[in-house]
Order: structure tokens, then sequence, then C-alpha cells
């Protein structure tokens, strides 16, 4: 899941910024289309790894965290399908693209960033809460490299009222210092219940909670 994470930030490349008139958003489609399916393909397979990443998780976790967790996953899915089909159409015929429309495809497509994080925080939170207090069922250290995350993308919200520089809709506050956190939260979370032999259901939280 990492690898494809990285993968499809090579692919992609550096994309016209908010400051990009539309008739440089034209150019660069021109110029990047084959770039830009093969960031659609990667991501096409990224589906998939990180359905049943999401599934395994959920399998792992007890009520209600995990259905929490499944929701996060799924919006993050449905809400980065939506985002890939306007990059893969504006790619398609470059040269019919009006200058004022590519900026405002290009401009719903940026805003991919600010929405997502309400799916993120969904599936961060449940995992802080189980590796907080008494009765916690996942480790410590997981609680507080989730928690960071879950701070900067709560944090990262304001990237819904950017405009340019590092808070802009889509640009570094997104998918640089974000999109980091997340992946190796997530990563983090999968190394932990991968090494579990069974799930942690609430009664075996409260058996370890009273063996503490």
């Amino acid at each position: 899941m990492t690898v494809l994470v990285v993968a499809e930030t090579l692919a992609l490349g550096e994309p016209p910024g908010p400051e990009a008139s539309g008739s440089e958003v034209v150019s660069w489609f021109a110029s990047q289309g084959g770039a830009v399916r093969s960031f659609t393909w990667v991501m096409a397979v990224f589906v998939p790894v990180f359905a049943t990443f999401a599934a395994l998780v959920r399998d792992r976790l007890p009520s209600p965290h995990r259905d929490v967790f499944y929701v996060g996953a799924i919006a993050f899915l449905a809400e980065t399908a939506v985002s890939t089909w306007i990059w893969a159409g504006l790619s398609w015929h470059p040269d019919h693209l009006e200058p004022g429309a590519a900026r405002t495809l290009l401009d719903i497509t940026s805003f991919w960033g600010p929405v997502l994080n309400g799916a993120t925080i969904s599936m961060l939170a449940p995992v802080v809460v189980l590796s907080c207090g008494a009765r916690a069922v996942l480790p410590r250290w997981l609680g507080i490299v989730g928690g960071i995350a879950l701070a900067e993308q709560t944090i990262e919200t304001i990237t819904i009222f950017g405009h340019t520089g590092f808070i802009a809709p889509g640009g570094p506050m997104n998918l640089m210092l974000g999109a980091s956190l997340v992946t190796v939260a997530l990563l983090c979370l999968g190394i932990v219940l991968a090494r579990r032999s069974s799930p942690l259901a609430p009664q075996r939280a409260e058996v370890a909670a009273g063996s503490r």
C-alpha cells in the first residue's frame, strides 16, 4: 500500500498550482497526459489493496471503533475515485479543453485534500481512542503516532479556507505533510494488527485491562 502511494505521487509529478492560469493548466495536461494516465492506473490498483487493508483492520478492531474506521475508509476510497475520474478526464482530450473549464475542474480536484480530512480523521480517531486509558488494547506508542497524525489532520481542515501557498487546497499541507503522517500512522497500525493472533474483541479489552 505504501509503495503504491509513493508510486502515484511520482507518477503525477508536480501539477499546476492554484496560481496557474487556465491556459497553463491546459498546456500541462497536453504535455503530461501520459503521466496522468499512469497516475490513474496506479490509483485503480490502489483501490483493492486499500479495501483489503481496511477490511482486515475492521476485522481486528472491536465495535464500534471498527465501524467508524471502516466508514472513514469507504469515504476515503469514494472521494479518491471521484477525484481520479476528473484527473483522467482532463487528460483525455486536452486539445479540446477550454482554459476556464480546465481551471475550474482542477480546482474541484484540489479540494480532494481538504474534504478527505473528514475521512482520515474517522480512521485515525478510533485508533487513538483504543490506545489510551486504562483499557487500552493497542500500544501507547501507536496512539502517539496516530495522535500526531490526527492533530495534523484536524488542523489541516483550515485548507478549506486557503487560497495560496502551504495551506492552499491540494497544496503541500494536504499532499505532503498530511499524506505522509497519515500513511505512517496507517502503516504502523497495519504492522501492529498483523502481529496479533486474534481480533481485539470488547471482552479481550476488559481482560487486558484487568490483567494490568
